[in-house]
């Protein structure tokens, strides 16, 4: 089962993506922010890190930048409803996927999809 770490700082919608996630079959550890996160990459393999960009004590790109350290295999999706700040982890975290708010839970699913059909069809020699 595919594996997501979730770090989103509002609490709604923290619930809202990983209730969604685990209906569609993936396995959810959410955690309030990205200082809380840090430990789980250190000691759990996760395949996607789904990650808010703007978040309180550490940012969204500094843990992303700290689990391509700890946890190089690890993919990474950012979401965030700031224009500027997508215009950041773009330059930032080229690798990475950016979803901006407003989305619906369809898209994120989408999303989260792609990023391993993307990753099997490199695995295998198909792009």
């Amino acid at each position: 089962m595919i594996r997501i770490l979730l770090a989103e700082d509002e609490e709604a919608m923290r619930t809202y993506l990983a209730r969604a996630l685990e209906n569609a079959g993936y396995d959810v550890v959410a955690v309030d922010r990205g200082t809380a996160a840090l430990p789980y990459l250190e000691s759990q393999h996760f395949d996607l890190l789904l990650s808010d960009i703007v978040m309180p004590e550490m940012d969204g790109i500094e843990l992303a930048q700290h689990c391509a350290e700890v946890s190089p295999t690890t993919k990474v999706m950012f979401i965030t409803g700031f224009a500027a700040v997508t215009l950041k982890a773009n330059r930032e975290a080229p690798q990475a996927r950016v979803l901006s708010k407003p989305f619906h839970l369809r898209d994120l699913v989408l999303e989260v999809e792609r990023v391993f059909a993307d990753a099997a069809a490199i695995g295998s020699g198909i792009n």
